[in-house]
């Protein structure tokens, strides 16, 4: 069945008259007839009773009518849609983003892209490294931004956005105040708030203990909220990344001797062809200038 027979049919429909049928359609009347009777073929009965001077539909035209008038309508939706996604007038993607990343560099950045994509809608999933990983498998997830101590899996496409430190982080008032930066074997024997979520903690552990460093765990928690209001309510000290969004109250320190880092990156499946709204988004943040420490705001394309 092709769509300009069902064209043919409902302008057929709406004159009952075969020559106006074909003037609406621009063809010509032997054309649109052929084309009505290729259709008849098809569904095995006539649509339509030809009368000298009347056309009148039949039970079975009448009933095919609706039914064929919602498949050119649906078509001519999924025209529009497609045309709206291409050009990115109405289309959106999952932005999967790792849960200990804060929101500290990239609500500007987001703010930016929608002001000059505002078609474009955006959904953001949190999720641990491993959790986003089989999002972006499964295609739950187009692109990822993402850290993890050991290399990706050749499957994966990685760009390096920004390298990050990780610092301690206290409440006011701690001897860690009156320092620039906290040597890692001075937080020895400090009382510690464990962050679960953190997917450098065996990583920070082992260079803790490479340097004789040892805190007493006093609690733990997946939720970074919670771990840092107990921290600004003097309860212990905790290890953060440095752009992490920081409650009131709380104080922070680079870490040296040694310095802790990690590498944030974006993430995609290798060859998976993106859609232009993702194509748009990725192009955009792999030109960003990042910052390089948290005191600094501005961000710049490159």
């Amino acid at each position: 069945m092709d769509v300009h027979h069902i064209r043919y049919f409902l302008a057929v429909c709406d004159t009952l008259n075969f020559t106006r049928a074909a003037e609406r359609c621009n063809v010509t009347q032997p054309a649109l007839s052929r084309a009505i009777q290729q259709l008849e073929e098809e569904v095995s009965g006539l649509l339509f009773r030809r009368e000298r001077n009347s056309t009148q539909l039949t039970e079975l035209g009448m009933l095919m009518r609706p039914r064929l008038q919602q498949i050119l309508d649906d078509l001519g939706t999924a025209k529009r849609e497609a045309k709206q996604f291409l050009t990115m007038e109405q289309a959106s993607f999952t932005l999967g983003i790792m849960c200990t990343v804060g929101p500290t560099r990239f609500t500007g950045i987001l703010g930016q892209f929608y002001g000059t994509h505002p078609g474009i809608s955006l959904n953001i999933a949190e999720g641990t490294p491993e959790k986003l990983a089989k999002a972006l498998e499964a295609g739950e997830i187009d692109v990822a931004i993402m850290s993890q101590p050991e290399e990706f899996h050749p499957r994966f496409d990685v760009q390096l956005l920004f390298r990050e430190r990780f610092l301690v982080a206290f409440t006011a008032g701690h001897r860690f105040s009156a320092l620039q930066t906290v040597p890692l074997s001075s937080l020895n024997g400090e009382s510690y708030l464990d962050r679960l979520n953190c997917e450098y903690a065996k990583q920070i552990d082992g260079v803790m203990a490479g340097s004789n460093c040892a805190v007493k765990v006093v609690y733990e928690s997946e939720r970074e909220d919670w771990i840092q209001n107990m921290v600004a309510g003097g309860m212990g000290i905790c290890i953060i990344p440095e752009f992490s969004a920081i409650v009131p109250g709380l104080q922070t320190r680079p870490i040296v001797g040694p310095e802790i880092q990690r590498e944030v990156c974006l993430v995609s499946m290798a060859g998976r062809r993106y859609s232009p709204a993702v194509s748009s988004f990725v192009k955009m943040i792999k030109g960003i200038a990042w910052p390089q420490t948290r005191f600094e705001t501005t961000y710049q394309a490159a």
